[in-house]
């Protein structure tokens, strides 16, 4: 499936849009940890719950479940709120 990646992140892809597989999203995370070392632990905390920061959209439609389904057909957006002064 195709995973939109968010500016902040992409010096672990090095792209905007990666490929990725799984049947639900903690399953497809964990793929692209294996691929991409360290991306996980910066979307998804120790209580393995998604960041407070991070938003993840399945087909367009935002979820906060890790056990949200997945299908090879789908398209995963990544989005990271930036922060500062």
């Amino acid at each position: 499936m195709k995973v939109l990646i968010p500016s902040p992140l992409r010096s672990y892809t090095g792209a905007s849009e990666v490929d990725g597989e799984g049947s639900t999203l903690r399953e497809l995370f964990a793929d692209l940890d294996r691929r991409y070392p360290g991306l996980r632990f910066r979307m998804i905390d120790e209580q393995d719950r998604v960041r407070r920061h991070i938003r993840c959209f399945v087909n367009g439609v935002q979820t906060f479940e890790l056990a949200e389904p997945l299908a090879p057909s789908d398209a995963v957006q990544i989005v990271q709120a930036l922060s500062g002064g």
